[in-house]
């Protein structure tokens, strides 16, 4: 289960989606997510799927690949698909005991389904595709508007890479102590919800063990090569637009105004 997360990872391979501006993927993956709240029809998901689906091919990243990364989310899906089916009032469609399925409910849960779906293969897409520097890089540029403010836009942008280079480093400290206490006799498969939440006890005390040691480790190493923060620092690769990155940004205005189009009409 653990293997199967791939938020947070990077896929090497060569294609026109790993070759853009880090700064377009991040603009892209929130308009994506911003346009699935549009919608109140079958045709704008299904605009929505296609164009994922179009961006996945350009990627270059397996499907599979991409799917794997749902089973994670399987247990969070379920839930929020009952929560919606069984608690949303409205014309009842089917009553079991105390339990009432409404119309309401149906359309609310499969609209959630998908919007999570989709939501998640999307932002999966921009880390898997974007290298961490690259993506602290396009963080900090897109935010820089906000240092007028007094934001710590450099520090902002590199607590989440460093949070996103740490899921697989995490998963895979994870990896190695479920093995070990799978080894001494520990079982996290059978028994109830609550059983295999007691198991998980032992496993999550070295975990954070390894976690807070780690952070230790990399603040140290960071003030060992005399890291004070973002003024005065230089790229090594500056980021810098090329005529892929606009034609990019014209499709993606192009898709919002499809989808802002198509969620008026469906009002």
């Amino acid at each position: 289960m653990l293997r199967d997360i791939t938020l947070g990872q990077y896929y090497q391979t060569d294609s026109v989606i790993h070759r853009l501006d880090a700064r377009v993927k991040l603009a892209g993956t929130v308009l994506f997510i911003v346009s699935l709240f549009f919608f109140h029809n079958f045709l704008g998901y299904l605009i929505a799927a296609l164009f994922l689906a179009l961006v996945i091919r350009l990627s270059g990243v397996p499907f599979k690949y991409m799917i794997k990364g749902m089973r994670s989310i399987l247990f969070l899906l379920l839930i929020t698909v009952c929560f919606n089916l069984f608690l949303t009032p409205g014309e009842p469609v089917l009553a079991l005991w105390k339990i009432t399925i409404t119309r309401e409910g149906v359309y609310t849960a499969l609209t959630m389904a998908v919007r999570l779906t989709m939501l998640i293969i999307g932002s999966s897409v921009m880390t898997l595709t974007t290298t961490p520097n690259n993506l602290t890089d396009g963080m900090e540029k897109s935010m820089r508007p906000l240092r007028v403010l007094h934001v710590p836009v450099h520090e902002i942008a590199m607590m989440m890479s460093i949070a996103l280079r740490f899921i697989p480093i995490l998963l895979e400290e994870t990896d190695k102590i479920m093995k070990a206490q799978i080894a001494r006799g520990a079982d996290f498969e059978s028994g109830n919800l609550v059983k295999r939440a007691r198991a998980m006890v032992p496993l999550l005390v070295p975990l954070f063990i390894s976690a807070f040691r780690r952070a230790n480790d990399l603040a140290m190493a960071m003030e060992a090569r005399c890291y004070r923060g973002g003024d005065g620092r230089t790229k090594m690769k500056p980021l810098i637009y090329q005529k892929r990155d606009f034609a990019a940004y014209g499709c993606l205005v192009l898709y919002l105004v499809v989808s802002i189009a198509i969620g008026r009409v469906a009002l």
